[in-house]
């Protein structure tokens, strides 16, 4: 067993930074990670952080873009602290050596992104977060923090009692790697969750094969809730073979969508009349899918991406990294020709139930970055605030793991029984009847119990994966896990895309259903116990099944379109009905659905909802 006080789970740009904040407040800090910080998912960010630098920018306006980007589903605390505190962060990160591209005056340079007020997307090229990670790596390394390197963390060791607010999380049990060790790991003070989405639930993403939702299924299983899992953005400007991302810096420098009966459709056929490809990421997204179903798309498949207005030197400058990106995949030279590009699942909304210091309902576990929610998105994220909300909450999460007080958190997290239960039609059709908590309903871990002293529960939670991954190896026959992963991913692309219809997320229900019955036949076919990444990959299925599931059952219930969910039966938004928050809570493996309001309450202002147009 290994012991610390603060364990990071992730060491993505939100765990970095977490553990950074953990060990300034003084904390014996590790990370656990499934891959090498420098290789985390973060790194393919490209596009900026926003900050509000100069005179003539203000959080305040910040704030406000960030709360009608959300189509006024974010939370106003949350929102307001992520813009409070980017530009002191920003400034913090650039002390330490990160590497901004620079205007002539020597100042950091910042950009116009979709749906911003004021060009305050600051950045390093068209290779943020790549900068992002080595800066952040480097203060890990020089402050001796210690980083178990791939190590797979395997599940939670969190206590049993009947509620989740009553429980404790006392560490994780992770797998090595390298030697098929399984150990658990203590955690004295508290577990930061930092492990990014589940864009693998789709089979068209800009994410990496390692973006999995392993955090998210853990805390799920442990009983916290997961918030508004059904917005899903989709990114307007993937390449179409691969999902590789176009960052939104091409459009903010002056890249240009074009049909193709050459028309630029965002003014020209009215999505966008004030802002055009600087709208916000669903607005576009939709636009270039609708090209495209109306017989207006490039081979019935994607629309032109042009920058070479722009010039070689700009181009070279700003946005080097898309030249190659684009050459490699499609054979397309950026400086000559326009580029193929068509929306792609990018990035999750919804999470696990955070308020804005990272704490979920559980004693000791906390969460920040992609996987957790605290709403500074809403339904919708506007580009250049994920990593803003990787380096702001990931730093909160760290102190209050560590025990370092900060201001009082203003959202209240788990607590299920003040408000409205689910409102989802029931009985749902699923081909043999029940309800979507039925999909649901079988399958995964739950939380490991049966003692509240907090080695003993460490040790039977590494128990429980011993033998579950004893069964995985032992098995003499049946399916390999990529079977069932395809079918998740065919029936989450076809049916739980950019435009949602009530038939087609039924079907995704049923789909899935059929999925988790396979994976009960799921053999691991390598059996050796060292590099198995066949195992672990087996095992992140299982996480993939429980998140899509949760994904489409929000989708389900929501019936109005707002922001990133699109439902062909409900053409508007229904702030008099939906203007709240779809909560999800397993709960020993019997999910229920419900809701709690959204706070539109800042601190000097409360946010009115308006007609959200660009």
């Amino acid at each position: 067993m290994y012991e610390h006080d603060v364990i990071v789970v992730g060491a993505g740009g939100a765990g970095l930074r977490a553990a950074i904040a953990a060990q300034e407040a003084g904390a014996d800090v590790a990370m656990v990670t499934k891959l090498h910080p420098v290789r985390s998912h973060t790194g393919a960010a490209e596009g900026g952080i926003n900050a509000a630098l100069r005179e003539a920018d203000s959080w305040q306006d910040h704030a406000y873009d960030t709360m009608k980007g959300s189509d006024y589903l974010g939370d106003a605390p949350a929102i307001e602290t992520l813009c409070k505190d980017s530009p002191y962060e920003v400034i913090q990160l650039e002390h330490w050596g990160m590497a901004f591209s620079r205007e002539e005056d020597g100042r950091v340079s910042q950009r116009p992104f979709g749906g911003l007020s004021f060009p305050r997307t600051t950045y390093a090229g068209a290779e943020t977060g790549h900068h992002l990670l080595h800066t952040l790596y480097e203060q890990v390394v020089k402050r001796g923090i210690e980083v178990y390197d791939e190590w797979h963390v395997l599940d939670l060791a969190v206590s049993d009692e009947e509620r989740p607010e009553d429980r404790t999380c006392h560490g994780v049990v992770a797998y090595d790697v390298a030697t098929g060790e399984i150990s658990g790991f203590k955690a004295r003070d508290g577990v930061i969750l930092a492990t990014g989405g589940p864009g693998q639930a789709f089979d068209h993403t800009t994410n990496a094969v390692s973006c999995t939702g392993d955090g998210q299924a853990m805390a799920y299983r442990a009983g916290v809730p997961l918030e508004d899992m059904e917005f899903i953005q989709f990114h307007p400007t993937t390449l179409p073979s691969t999902g590789v991302l176009i960052s939104e810096g091409v459009r903010g420098e002056g890249g240009i969508l074009y049909n193709a009966e050459g028309e630029r459709f965002m003014f020209e056929h009215g999505y966008a009349n004030n802002d055009g490809e600087l709208a916000s990421r669903d607005v576009v997204s939709r636009a270039e899918l609708t090209e495209v179903n109306e017989g207006r798309g490039i081979e019935d498949e994607y629309v032109h991406l042009d920058m070479r207005h722009l010039g070689e030197e700009r181009i070279l400058d700003r946005l080097e990294n898309i030249l190659h990106l684009a050459e490699d995949f499609e054979g397309t030279d950026g400086i000559k020709e326009p580029m193929p590009v068509k929306p792609g699942q990018h990035y999750a909304m919804g999470g696990i139930e955070t308020d804005e210091n990272g704490e979920t309902c559980i004693t000791g576990l906390y969460a920040a970055g992609e996987c957790a929610c605290a709403s500074v998105h809403g339904a919708n994220r506007l580009g250049g605030n994920a990593l803003p909300e990787l380096i702001v909450l990931g730093k909160r999460a760290g102190y209050h793991a560590a025990g370092k007080e900060m201001e009082p958190a203003k959202i209240e997290t788990g607590q299920r029984g003040e408000y409205e239960t689910a409102t989802i039609d029931s009985p749902v059709e699923l081909g043999e009847g029940g309800t979507p908590g039925d999909a649901v309903a079988d399958g995964g871990a739950v939380a490991a119990g049966g003692s509240a002293d907090p080695d003993t529960l460490l040790e039977q939670a590494v128990a429980a994966e011993r033998r579950r991954i004893e069964e995985l190896l032992d098995k003499d026959e049946g399916i390999h896990h990529s079977e069932v992963r395809s079918k998740v991913q065919k029936t989450m692309t076809q049916n739980v895309n950019v435009f949602r219809e009530q038939e087609g997320l039924k079907q995704a229900l049923r789909d899935l259903r059929d999925a988790r019955d396979e994976y009960q036949n799921v053999k691991v076919m390598d059996p050796s116990q060292t590099f198995n990444t066949d195992l672990l990959q087996t095992i992140e299925t299982q996480n993939l099944l429980d998140l899509a599931e949760a994904i489409t059952v929000g989708a389900l219930a929501r019936k109005e379109f707002r922001g990133a969910h699109w439902r062909a039966e409900a053409q508007e938004r229904k702030d008099d009905e939906w203007l709240k928050h779809t909560m999800l809570s397993w709960n020993d493996g019997s999910p229920e659905l419900w809701f709690r309001p959204v706070i539109l309450e800042g601190e000097n202002k409360t946010y009115e909802p308006k007609v959200r147009s660009y």
